[in-house]
């Protein structure tokens, strides 16, 4: 497993020892406080994930240093505070630095028939993604508007489409 926190001057972690082990991001008290943590969801699985964790995640599309928005967020705890959703939270995002893309270790895929003399043997390895958490916003936070970047939802004050110009 890659350690990707750079310690700090003084040979000291970047976070506590619990907090690196993702206990922190359950929300658990820490020395600089309680920490914000968010449930999201992706690639059909669920992550508890707080700020600067690094998480292996499905492939998603993209190149290191690219940021991504995680829009499905089920839950956010900002210390005694606890927002969940039904089942997403409504205006809550994610953000992520994209690490890298690899390939998990190899499984073995062995089937077998007894009695048969059938015996298959296939590897396997999965594509992921490695994302670093940089921010986590709940509902009325707006982000620094990312050049280039859109959201996928449309504006409700657009202007009125051609069909309905014409049949007024």
């Amino acid at each position: 497993m890659r350690n990707y926190s750079a310690p700090l001057p003084g040979g000291k972690a970047a976070r506590p020892y619990f907090a690196q082990r993702g206990l922190a991001a359950a929300g658990m008290p820490t020395d600089i406080g309680p920490v914000m943590f968010a449930v999201i969801r992706t690639g059909g699985k669920q992550y508890t994930v707080a700020k600067d964790d690094v998480i292996a995640v499905e492939k998603l599309d993209g190149e290191p240093g690219a940021t991504i928005e995680l829009g499905e967020v089920l839950m956010v705890g900002d210390g005694a505070e606890v927002s969940t959703g039904t089942p997403l939270l409504d205006g809550a995002s994610v953000s992520a630095t994209l690490v890298e893309q690899r390939r998990a270790d190899k499984i073995i895929v062995f089937k077998k028939k007894r009695r048969q003399n059938y015996r298959r043997k296939n590897g396997h390895r999965q594509h992921q993604t490695v994302l670093q958490i940089t921010e986590i916003r709940l509902t009325g936070q707006e982000a620094a508007a990312a050049p280039g970047r859109r959201s996928r939802r449309a504006a409700p004050d657009e202007a009125p489409t051609q069909e309905a110009q014409d049949g007024a």
